[in-house]
């Protein structure tokens, strides 16, 4: 069994070598990252990423992180590249390219066709003087004293420090944007924010037979018989011209048990919570939730500008969408 304690000193040591490989990043930043963030937001094409080996996993990521924050970018493996993938540069793309050694075979071999191009080129990687720093119009410095690996072999402080970069290099250029939570939204449908900033009341309300309403004159037996073939736990009173006139809820109900009111003699318009809060189809999923849990109801009528009763919601769709 290996030493427990041995194990998590090697664990921390880790962690604070790469810590102190990302912390000795910032005070190198000067005119080449601003120049690389100016390169990127002048780009009218792709931002092309790459490298080679584990530099190519971040690369990877980089390019993802710079897609999914408003700069379309993708990854290019330099080894494919000198087999055909290298037409998928254009002289309107930004290369950026990753290698710690700057001497990585792969990419040395496809940097005479970017410069033949003229694609600007953003180096990250520990020599400036290197094959790639001297190709580049820009070198970012991502060097490291050391290695996590005790072997000072494995790519480990020196990845997590280009990957440091590469956020970096994304998040300026995000802010440069102005991009939004609604843009990031856009290139995160599927996600809880996509979702919280997308979907709209008209998306998820319920119409046509599934919305309760009875008239104004209609018995408190009868609103109570639609409130339960509907199961939205309220129905909405409207006259004839459909406009909304009140809603009468599970709450209501409770405090209309506790009168003894008669089911069949009372009408809706004596027990029915006038002017109630109301959704618009157009209103966010979102702002809907917080309709509710400011008022601490479980369920809104959707109107139209012109107060007309076009669906109705509840917690339960919302839940469903995921809005919740």
């Amino acid at each position: 069994m290996p030493d427990p304690t041995r194990l998590l000193d090697r664990g921390r040591k880790v962690l604070a070598t790469e810590a102190a490989a990302v912390a000795e990043l910032a005070p190198r930043l000067g005119p080449g990252f601003i120049e690389a963030c100016r390169l990127i937001l002048a780009c009218d094409g792709r931002v092309v990423v790459t490298g080679m080996g584990k530099s190519g996993h971040i690369a990877n990521k980089i390019a993802a992180t710079f897609a999914s924050t408003g700069t379309p970018s993708f990854f290019v493996h330099p080894a494919e590249a000198s087999h055909g993938d290298i037409g998928m540069i254009t002289r309107r793309d930004v290369v950026v390219a990753l290698s710690n050694s700057g001497e990585t075979e792969e990419l040395a071999r496809i940097l005479p066709v970017i410069k033949r191009i003229d694609t600007p080129l953003i180096a990250l990687t520990g020599r400036a003087n290197s094959t790639l720093g001297r190709a580049a119009n820009v070198v970012l410095d991502v060097s490291v004293a050391e290695e996590a690996c005790p072997l000072n072999l494995a790519p480990t402080a020196s990845t997590t420090a280009a990957l440091a970069m590469g956020d970096a290099l994304a998040v300026g250029v995000l802010e440069a944007r102005g991009f939004t939570e609604q843009d990031f939204a856009l290139s995160h449908p599927g996600g809880s924010l996509g979702r919280r900033l997308l979907l709209h009341v008209a998306d998820v309300m319920r119409t046509g037979d599934g919305l309760p309403h009875v008239r104004p004159e209609a018995p408190l037996k009868e609103g109570l018989l639609e409130m339960s073939r509907k199961g939205l736990g309220m129905t909405t009173v409207i006259d004839e011209g459909h406009k909304l006139l009140g809603v009468f809820t599970d709450g209501d109900l409770r405090r209309v048990l506790d009168r003894t009111l008669d089911l069949s003699g009372t009408t809706m318009r004596e027990v029915m919570t006038a002017q109630p809060k109301a959704a618009q189809p157009r209103m966010l999923a979102a702002e809907a939730v917080h309709l509710m849990e400011t008022y601490r109801i479980t369920a809104l009528p959707v109107v139209d500008d012109n107060n007309v009763v076009v669906g109705a919601v509840n917690v339960h769709d919302l839940f469903r969408a995921g809005v919740m």
